[in-house]
């Protein structure tokens, strides 16, 4: 399996902090949709998910646009009423960045305020070890494309993933 690099928000460093009296407003999420297909439908016959498969944090636009690129498979080659799709995890911690000044003399500028607290540079999901991320439900016939969706879905996360039968797992042998 191929490692990718951690990012700067990836690692959960510490606990939250949540007086959100000193962070002068939360940036807003960009996900926008949680469920997507025929929200009706409730006998789709096959459920499969995407877990995270180590503990991390992962930003709003990391989730959106793994929500994008999965809907998108399942709408062009499923139908709009052929899936139902929904994102389980919700973007509540807000992440926050003290810049640093770079360029000559900056050492001197930066050394002060060792513990600063930052500015919102944007929201993220605390996501536990093998936590559900996305689950599709389909009807037996899309079961492969569900399970490409979610593979290409996942490729936009920061963090390593399976994919998991969670209902229908005869159907598909």
């Amino acid at each position: 399996m191929v490692r990718k690099p951690a990012s700067m928000y990836r690692n959960v460093k510490q606990h939250s902090f949540t007086r959100r009296k000193y962070m002068g407003g939360v940036p807003g999420s960009q996900v926008i949709h949680y469920d997507m297909g025929d929200r009706s439908n409730t006998t789709f016959p096959i459920r499969i998910s995407l877990i995270a498969e180590e503990r991390c944090q992962i930003r709003h636009t990391a989730l959106e646009a793994a929500r994008i690129t999965a809907n998108r498979h399942l709408s062009t080659d499923v139908g709009k009423t052929g899936f139902y799709m929904k994102l389980r995890v919700y973007p509540h911690e807000v992440l926050r960045e003290n810049k640093q000044a770079t360029g000559a003399g900056a050492d001197r500028v930066s050394s002060g305020m060792r513990r600063a607290f930052g500015k919102n540079v944007g929201t993220a999901a605390r996501v536990k070890a093998m936590q559900k991320i996305f689950t599709v439900a389909v009807e037996k016939e899309n079961f492969e494309v569900a399970k490409n969706a979610l593979w290409n879905a996942g490729q936009k996360l920061p963090t390593p993933f399976r994919i998991v039968i969670d209902q229908g797992a005869e159907l598909v042998q």
